[in-house]
């Protein structure tokens, strides 16, 4: 495997994993104590990184939502509980999740350590959503770091690839209706909001793709053959356990 297709590879796998504990029940229990639904947990819990911010704030670090929604969804949400307590408490349904399925799994420590590296050798500059995430104290015990580093570097590909999109000229929702055409629902959009998609777009959103790469490149390029391997073989343990459920 090239170094390239390393960086793609582990990106994709990340970006499916890193999420993983957003909407299980115990997460969903954690919100519904603190007073919100499963929806206003995720906008409060992951944006609230950013602080007691104005809505339009987390709009452009979420990027892909309606800006109506998100508007609805964080003023509403912060009217019952202080975003940074939600922030807090979102994170550790991170940790926890890990501790659920991945405290059987070999090679952890190897993995934590390499993950560990790149979340610090990543630069944070521009990456307004990735710093809050960067900025918050991770667990000590094995099995809750590796699930919070995994979604701490969910998040740098995330903003990087939000940056590249724009320095391509491309829409964030245009971005979005390409990417994930069957969830514009879930982040908003209806049918009338579709933009006009063609061979230019498609080109763009290829190009971002590329600029990502090589933007999250430098951080994972800190890793020797072993830490890569270690990133491999932790992936691949954390998918199967993560279906497993």
């Amino acid at each position: 495997m090239t170094f390239d297709t390393f960086v793609t590879d582990v990106s994709a796998r990340i970006n499916d994993l890193g999420w993983a504990y957003y909407f299980v029940p115990e997460t969903l229990e954690q919100g519904k104590a603190l007073g919100l639904d499963g929806f206003r947990f995720y906008f409060l819990g992951r944006g609230g990184v950013l602080g007691d911010v104005e809505a339009p704030v987390v709009v452009s670090a979420f990027g892909y939502f309606n800006p109506a929604l998100v508007a609805d969804m964080w003023d509403s949400g912060k009217a019952i509980v202080a975003p940074r307590e939600a922030a807090r408490t979102h994170f550790a349904c991170s940790a926890e999740l890990g501790r659920r399925r991945f405290s059987d799994l070999d090679g952890l420590a190897e993995f934590c350590a390499a993950a560990d590296a790149i979340n610090n050798a990543a630069d944070p500059i521009g990456l307004a959503l990735y710093s809050g995430f960067r900025a918050k104290p991770l667990v000590d015990d094995l099995p809750g770091r590796a699930m919070q580093l995994v979604s701490v570097l969910r998040e740098f590909r995330g903003s990087a690839h939000l940056i590249a999109v724009r320095g391509y000229g491309l829409d964030a929702k245009a971005a979005h209706f390409m990417r994930r055409p069957n969830d514009v629902g879930m982040f908003g959009w209806t049918d009338d909001d579709s933009p006009e998609i063609g061979n230019t777009e498609r080109e763009k959103l290829a190009a971002a793709d590329r600029l990502t790469d090589r933007l999250v490149g430098a951080a994972y390029g800190i890793l020797d053959e072993a830490g890569q391997q270690a990133i491999l073989a932790g992936l691949d343990q954390m998918e199967v356990a993560v279906k497993a459920g």
